[in-house]
């Protein structure tokens, strides 16, 4: 079973808590579990009590029970803390994803979704009452409603449904295109040079193509002197740019980097109701393409952090992302993209910015990342192989002492049930809770193909973003400076040739009888001057740099 078929309303599946016995065992009702809790429910619940504004995610589960008096929260202001939400395939993940980003949208809190699978996309419609929405909301004590949430789809670079999201190659800068390129430190010199030259010159690097064009000048015989006196480009290195580019571009890249280029502050708009605005980015079309998926979320990150002041500690966050399938994100990085990441999870908390990650384990992201993640939500895990145990007990040492065997407990929930454990108020963490979810209020599954579209092209960021736009660039400007120079060298030859012969059959004809060399020198001016020279000599120059631009540059030459 996919997640997009393991709702938060399977309200009869899974063990409840440490005892393993069954919640559907028990026959609890929406009043199952009130009354007095025990000892150690007291002590779990006490460290959830919230003061201020925070997200619902649950009741507790203890000794196989449901415990809707015991409710399980996030404080609002944590949530930029960042998170973990991690379980096996088929155990919800993704509707723990789903509600706790419709409780932020509800709080106003902008949220950028990552959708993969293609089936977070139906938080834009209310949601479909049931049985079994019924009996989980009863088991919980969720007041539930169906309702929809505000939401903007997009797609890298208009691959799959949704406004075109694209990027320049300047915007992203040599540091970062060299890490996502794989660049040694020398190479990573060389791309700099590169960028600093096409600066100097105007240049402008909008897409993969002007930087193919730039690099192949620069190795050219006219290009190199270009560089000679800071430092210069040597053939070798440019050819390692220019695989890694063309093997990039093997990727999607191309279709990703260009204009118009997306504003980022875009994903912290709020609707006019005040909730705050869900972006749904539909990767479903570029899920076997992680590199540049990976190279969108370097771009975002990096250019949301450029952009966004300090604030510190607020009592909500300006947006969190959810990136789900998170593995695709890790799979294959190199060191230098995995410390980028680091580092800018590390410090966007302050520009008031939370991630969260979901994925299958714990041990898909990196431990330098993992150990930013302060809120944790982990959702059952399996035990079939000897690799699956020792992901398991791996997971157990990273939460905090409990009541609970977690070892046990973490293969006996059932779908829709978590271990959960976050930050308090105060920044501590929380006793470790298995907790049985609320059911989101949204649609849990894909949002209607026609629907999607319409809203789509209904958006008010369409017709600012949805055509691309391919101005003159780099690669049209030096494809004019080289077909001007070929020009004008063609040109010389054919004045140089003409003027040959031309002194040539003046010499023969003279039989000796001694023409003065001023009057050679005179037919010659007379036949270059003359209009129909001009014309022949501008002609074969033309064409001559046309043919030479082709072959430069990558253009394929038309057959007759």
């Amino acid at each position: 079973m996919s997640d997009s078929d393991s709702t938060g309303e399977d309200a009869g599946s899974g063990t409840g808590g440490g005892s393993g016995t069954d919640a559907s065992d028990t026959g609890v009702a929406s009043g199952g579990g009130a009354g007095v809790l025990p000892q150690p429910a007291q002590e779990i619940a006490a460290g959830y009590a919230v003061s201020g504004a925070a997200l619902d995610l649950g009741a507790l589960l203890w000794d196989g029970v449901c415990l809707p008096d015991a409710q399980i929260r996030i404080p609002l202001a944590m949530l930029n803390r960042h998170g973990l939400v991690a379980g096996a395939t088929g155990t919800g993940k993704t509707k723990t994803l789903q509600l706790i980003a419709e409780q932020l949208s509800a709080h106003g809190v902008p949220v950028f979704l990552a959708d993969i699978k293609g089936d977070v996309s139906g938080i834009a419609a209310p949601g479909a009452p049931g049985d079994k929405v019924t009996e989980r909301a009863g088991q919980v004590g969720q007041q539930w409603e169906a309702k929809s949430f505000p939401c903007e789809f997009y797609a890298l670079g208009g691959i799959g449904p949704g406004i075109p999201l694209r990027a320049t190659v300047t915007s992203f800068g040599p540091v970062l295109l060299s890490k996502v390129l794989q660049l040694n430190q020398t190479q990573e010199q060389s791309l700099g040079l590169i960028f600093h030259y096409a600066d100097a010159k105007g240049l402008e690097l909008i897409d993969l193509k002007d930087l193919r064009a730039v690099v192949a000048f620069l190795v050219s015989d006219t290009g190199r002197a270009e560089l000679k006196e800071i430092g210069g480009l040597s053939t070798a290195t440019a050819g390692v740019i220019l695989r890694s580019v063309t093997a990039f571009e093997q990727q999607g890249a191309s279709d990703f980097f260009g204009e118009p280029e997306f504003g980022t502050a875009e994903f912290l708009r709020q609707a006019p109701d005040g909730r705050g605005l869900v972006s749904v980015l539909e990767l479903a079309a570029v899920q076997d393409k992680p590199q540049l998926f990976s190279t969108f979320l370097m771009w975002l990150l990096a250019d949301l952090f450029h952009d966004l002041p300090e604030v510190g500690d607020l009592d909500r966050p300006k947006l969190v992302f959810f990136f789900d399938e998170a593995h695709l994100l890790f799979n294959g990085a190199s060191k230098a993209f995995l410390e980028s990441i680091t580092q800018t999870v590390r410090l966007i908390r302050s520009k008031g910015v939370g991630i969260f990650f979901v994925t299958q384990t714990p041990r898909d992201v990196p431990g330098d990342v993992l150990a930013q993640l302060g809120n944790r939500v982990q959702h059952a895990l399996r035990a079939f192989t000897p690799d699956d145990a020792k992901a398991l007990r791996s997971t157990v040492k990273t939460f905090p002492n409990s009541p609970y065997d977690l070892e046990e407990l973490l293969t006996r929930l059932g779908i829709g049930e978590a271990v959960i454990t976050v930050l308090s108020e105060k920044g501590a963490p929380t006793p470790v809770a298995a907790t049985r979810l609320r059911a989101p209020q949204s649609l849990m599954g894909p949002y209607p193909a026609a629907e999607l579209d319409a809203a789509v092209k209904g958006s008010s960021l369409y017709g600012r973003y949805a055509q691309a736009v391919d101005r003159e660039s780099a690669y049209e400007k030096l494809g004019a400076e080289q077909e001007a120079r070929q020009r004008a060298e063609a040109e010389a030859a054919d004045r140089a040739a003409v003027e040959k012969a031309v002194r040539g059959g003046g010499r023969a004809s003279s039989g000796g009888a001694g023409k003065a060399p001023k009057d050679d020198a005179s037919l010659v001016e007379q036949v270059v001057a003359s209009g129909m020279f001009r014309s022949l000599a501008r002609s074969v120059g033309t064409q001559l740099g046309r043919e030479i631009s082709r072959s430069l540059f990558g253009t394929a030459r038309r057959r007759r």
